[in-house]
């Protein structure tokens, strides 16, 4: 272990924006932070939450008590960076215990400037979000005085109503090549994209062209996609408005559309559905799902805290065809998921609201992935 992880640790306050207050030790880097305090429910897979760009401006507060006993890999980041803006931990571990580790949690959140308190009661933060909502926050290991700091808290930006997927999104675009045989390409709009969505993708025969959140449909149209992908991605839907615009061209062109998460809720926006804010999130990789389409509960990973506003009954008409509800949570009725469908009753194109790459979480939704091929399949014959 370093020499640094084994140093004392400088005291740590935490302040919500309602002014609840927590006394710690500093975890990673010292300094302040600020964001939109959330929780995540998982028990593993804290290195790929970590590096989930869907976490950017948010301080994570993590339920499971104990954080870091595996250290930090090489292999699992989803991304090139950690996102969040800070975080929060019960019990960090002293000392990691995996073969395949290379350096410490705490020392990889130092190196890369996030800070973050451990020694703090997460059940009752936790249970204060869930009754109080999702809030503003700060961490400090240079301000004492809890005043002064939610002045500062008080002071910072709120998710709602922030764009956030431009500074997340990669700069120029890329291209995952197909395993195997190439059977599709996919134009997959980087709105905060994990690495393993490409990649479960590529393992289907698809050649994946990541494109900037910035990118035009024209742009989209240039790579001669057969279906067009939106992915995850921080910040509300509400304040993004040019990808709308570019699904709604791709609608009428009947090219097939597949979103997760961030993509979901654009997908309903298109349709004309609107969106809100949930009042604390789904965060998890234990969610329970159902697939109203074929009856199957799914435990599935999530990351977000909008919601589309669409009727669980009746399809609704729209410009593109008829749209419903295909999936539902199962804790509070979330709608989960929407599919479109043509005068005849094909699928034309779907979205879902979880993570079905499953990076970290379970595999239940990995067929999501299957759909989208015999989409793209059934859209290839049609027009042949």
């Amino acid at each position: 272990m370093a020499v640094s992880s084994a140093s004392p640790a400088k005291p740590a306050l935490l302040v919500l924006e309602d002014g609840r207050t927590f006394r710690g030790e500093s975890y990673g880097a010292e300094g302040e932070t600020f964001g939109e305090a959330v929780f995540n429910t998982g028990m593993t897979g804290y290195q790929e939450t970590l590096t989930d760009p869907s976490y950017h401006r948010q301080v994570v507060v993590m339920t499971a008590p104990h954080i870091g006993n595996t250290g930090i890999n090489d292999e699992d980041p989803e991304s090139k960076r950690i996102w969040v803006a800070g975080y929060v931990v019960r019990d960090p571990a002293r000392v990691p215990s995996s073969w395949r580790s290379r350096r410490t949690l705490d020392d990889e959140l130092r190196d890369q400037g996030v800070v973050g308190i451990s020694g703090i009661d997460t059940r009752a933060l936790t249970r204060h979000l869930r009754e109080r909502g999702a809030m503003r926050v700060g961490i400090s290991t240079v301000e004492t005085d809890p005043e002064a700091l939610l002045a500062k808290v008080l002071d910072s930006a709120e998710m709602a109503g922030s764009e956030l997927s431009s500074e997340v999104s990669t700069r120029e675009p890329y291209v995952v090549a197909a395993q195997g045989d190439k059977r599709f390409t996919v134009a997959a709009l980087d709105l905060g994209i994990k690495d393993m969505t490409p990649h479960r993708m590529s393992e289907r025969g698809i050649e994946v062209h990541v494109l900037p959140a910035t990118s035009t449909l024209e742009e989209v149209l240039a790579v001669q996609p057969d279906g067009l992908f939106f992915s995850n991605g921080p910040g509300d839907p509400a304040a993004t408005k040019d990808q709308i615009g570019l699904l709604q061209g791709a609608l009428e062109q009947d090219l097939p559309y597949f979103g997760i998460c961030f993509g979901n809720q654009l997908f309903g926006r298109a349709l004309g559905f609107g969106t809100y804010k949930l009042k604390y999130g789904h965060r998890g990789i234990n969610q329970p799902v159902m697939d109203r389409t074929t009856g199957k509960v799914e435990v599935t990973a999530h990351n977000h805290g909008f919601a589309v506003d669409a009727p669980l009954g009746e399809p609704t008409e729209t410009p593109y065809g008829t749209a419903s509800v295909s999936h539902v949570c199962l804790n509070d009725d979330v709608v989960e998921g929407l599919e479109l469908r043509d005068a005849d009753g094909r699928l034309k194109s779907f979205s879902v609201q979880y993570h079905p790459e499953a990076a970290a979480g379970p595999h239940d939704a990995a067929y999501l992935f299957d759909r989208f091929v015999d989409l793209m399949e059934a859209r290839k014959v049609e027009v042949a």
